[in-house]
């Protein structure tokens, strides 16, 4: 009866939100385009997948993402599991969460490649350019990207230095590659920092950040749980970049040694 309960009180909550959508869509298509709204069947049918798909997503978050993220955090920064069973408690430095670091990365690589919504972008890019930008290229410099943002995340949480130093430094580094990237990816490099953090990652990195802020010694989850998801839309920007300065700078001297 408390799952039925759950379940209820989810939907009210995202019928509440999703509605004035589409209060909004159909509002313009009646009053503004002064048409029917076409296959109003379909429509009203696919709203409800969505009212239904949003209500499992959002508990699948509360019942499985975000304790697994909590659980692991914990599990992953137990002293016990990082000096031993048997060995002596002491104060641990930030070179003893190495396999937090691992778990971080791995975690943030393979929750960008499932992502959907940059699979869609990296689909419409590769035909927008003509084959110029490979899907499996772009998917795997925006996972880098995450990988080492989501690994800077943790590295902050543990060692609790503020978030503003990275977040500055970072966006000069967008700033210089702007200006020397090719004119072609800098549009969807932007792009695709926004589109990782999306239905796949976010949970799952929200989750590691908050575990290990509740876990870390000295940390909160208030100040510290957050901003991984920072990191996570601005690496990729640096990543999809430097994958682009990087393959025009091999094409320049492919080209050179051709002309030699």
């Amino acid at each position: 009866m408390e799952v039925v309960n759950d379940y209820l009180e989810v939907m009210l909550g995202t019928l509440r939100d999703v509605l004035p959508i589409a209060a909004i869509l159909i509002g313009f298509q009646v009053l503004v385009l002064r048409r029917a709204v076409p296959n109003l069947k379909r429509v009203l049918l696919g709203f409800l997948y969505v009212l239904i798909g949003i209500v499992l997503f959002l508990e699948g978050l509360e019942q499985a993402l975000f304790p697994l993220g909590r659980l692991m955090a914990a599990q992953l920064t137990d002293p016990a599991f990082i000096l031993g069973d048997g060995a002596v408690a002491q104060a641990l430095s930030w070179t003893d969460y190495g396999w937090v670091y691992l778990f971080g990365a791995l975690l943030g690589f393979s929750t960008t490649l499932a992502e959907p919504a940059l699979i869609a972008v990296a689909m419409k890019a590769r035909e927008v350019s003509g084959g110029s930008v490979g899907i499996w290229g772009l998917r795997v410099a925006v996972a880098i990207g995450v990988s080492v943002g989501v690994t800077l995340g943790i590295f902050r949480i543990v060692t609790g230095t503020p978030l503003h130093y990275y977040i500055i430094t970072a966006y000069v580094v967008v700033i210089v590659q702007t200006a020397f990237a090719p004119r072609i990816i800098v549009p969807l490099a932007y792009d695709s920092g926004g589109v990782t953090t999306s239905t796949v990652t976010v949970p799952l990195v929200m989750a590691l950040g908050l575990g290990l802020a509740s876990t870390v010694p000295g940390r909160s989850p208030l100040i510290d749980g957050f901003g991984m998801i920072a990191f996570a839309c601005l690496f990729p920007i640096i990543a999809v970049m430097a994958y682009a300065q990087l393959s025009e700078w091999r094409a320049r001297r492919r080209h050179q040694h051709e002309i030699d």
